[in-house]
């Protein structure tokens, strides 16, 4: 372990020392078993996809400090039956809930975990990085490759043994994953042998019980394990973004090779410039373009000119008009909103403010879910006192689901919960008190005479003429 602890971080800062003299072939024949095959080049997808195309690049960077923004809690489960309730309704509603059901979410979660939240584990998940570059990553490589990769490191003797001591994100788009010899892909409880971490010629191993594999769903299925691997939602932009691509890169070559302006001539056709005349208005429009200072390009001549112009300019251009479907279709694929782009189109603020609540509940929260889920059962329970324990983010403190959050609040107040529901529910502590386990029922109007007041204090106190 420790042996593959330091080849990973020396690749990891660029100082591999990994045998340069093996091919990928040799690599698997000695792991044991065959690469699972994966049709389509998800470096290319990171490289290609988000690292060079602005829009896809802008979105996911979104999606990012959104996703590291989200409130995240360890909680000891204390009622497994509200707990399955919860997840029930999570499910169902796809994180989309009513006031009513975030509500209830939020009564179910009161109960199925213990009142008071637990350390995270891990004050940093390894030297390199925080856990907010951590979950910021994960969600960069989903949305690119659709996979991520999780490396724990653990003590193999002592008191912690198993337990994990630091974590690491594994290259997604370097990733492979090693077939068991002469697995079965249908019938093995788990086909996959080892995973393998491939640049080049260069490799590094990791068993199984030491990597957190999350991925999206596949349905391209084969004998030879390509489902086992994630799909990427880039596979179904790749046309797409290289329409987008071709047309930046064909509107920048436009701007800077654009050819001949024009032509200068003289206005009297009677007196045309000689080919020395010209060549001096060429010299001194050119030492006017690289001259600093707006005067400087102020000059003067002694003979009539006349220009004629042959190219557009960039307002007759508009070069990136037609770019808009590419960038609305990328939004659509990758789960974003081209509302939050910073262009014009549709742009108001109702409009804005109801996209930044949809993206969380329909982008943010679902991949947290999916992460949750892998952490729940891989990370969180291996640590010693945490085996009843679960981590939670919670999207309802994002500043964008804050008015919905207050109609809950409202909602709330109303419904026949006890004063201690309610507390937990919004994370205070309960307090032991008269009437604090007790359900209030407000009883609404009163008669005056039962509040001893007078039809003319009534009217008093109201203005009531």
């Amino acid at each position: 372990m420790a042996n593959i602890l330091t080849r990973f971080t020396d690749w990891w800062s660029g100082n591999t020392t990994a045998p340069s003299n093996l091919y990928n072939a040799m690599a698997y024949q000695w792991v044991g078993g065959k690469a699972a095959q994966y049709d389509y080049n998800s470096k290319i997808y990171l490289e290609k996809g988000y690292g060079y195309n602005p829009d896809v690049f802008a979105m996911i960077t979104q999606m990012a400090d959104k996703t590291k923004a989200v409130p995240y809690y360890v909680k000891e489960i204390s009622d497994k039956s509200a707990r399955k309730r919860l997840e029930s309704l999570r499910i169902a509603t796809k994180g989309n809930m009513s006031i009513q059901q975030m509500a209830r979410a939020k009564v179910l979660e009161s109960k199925a975990f213990k009142e008071k939240e637990k350390d995270f584990p891990l004050e940093r998940p390894n030297p390199l990085q925080t856990w907010g570059e951590i979950f910021a990553l994960y969600k960069v490589y989903m949305k690119v490759t659709g996979n991520c990769y999780f490396y724990i490191v653990s003590p193999e003797n002592g008191a912690r043994a198993g337990e994990p001591k630091l974590l690491y994100i594994l290259p997604a788009h370097l990733m492979k994953i090693v077939l068991k010899k002469d697995a079965d892909v249908l019938e093995d409880e788990n086909p996959i042998g080892k995973y393998m971490l491939i640049e080049g010629q260069q490799f590094l191993e990791f068993e199984t019980q030491d990597v957190i594999h999350v991925k999206y769903p596949n349905p391209f299925f084969n004998f030879d394990g390509s489902h086992l691997y994630g799909l990427s939602p880039i596979k179904a932009l790749l046309r797409t973004i290289e329409s987008s691509n071709d047309a930046i890169d064909h509107n920048v070559k436009t701007m800077k090779n654009s050819g001949v302006f024009g032509f200068i001539t003289s206005a009297d056709e009677k007196a045309p410039f000689t080919a020395d005349q010209a060549l001096q208005i060429k010299e001194k429009l050119m030492e006017m373009d690289n001259a600093n200072g707006r005067l400087s390009k102020i000059s003067g001549a002694s003979a009539p000119v006349a220009f004629t112009k042959l190219s557009l300019n960039t307002d007759e251009l508009k070069p990136f008009d037609f770019l808009k479907y590419d960038q609305k279709t990328i939004a659509n694929v990758l789960g974003w909103s081209d509302k939050l782009l910073n262009n014009d189109d549709g742009a108001k603020y109702d409009n804005v403010k109801e996209e930044r609540k949809r993206v969380i509940t329909d982008n943010i929260e679902p991949d947290l879910k999916l992460l949750a889920e892998a952490l729940n059962d891989n990370f969180i329970p291996r640590f010693k006192g945490y085996e009843n324990c679960e981590i939670e983010w919670d999207v309802t403190e994002l500043s964008e689901m804050q008015e919905d959050y207050a109609k809950m609040l409202e909602w709330m107040a109303k419904a026949p919960l006890t004063p201690n529901e309610i507390r937990t529910a919004l994370k205070y502590e309960t307090i032991e008190g008269e009437g604090m386990n007790t359900v209030w029922v407000d009883s609404g109007k009163k008669r005056i005479d039962e509040v001893g007041m007078t039809d003319e204090e009534i009217n008093k106190a109201f203005r009531i003429d």
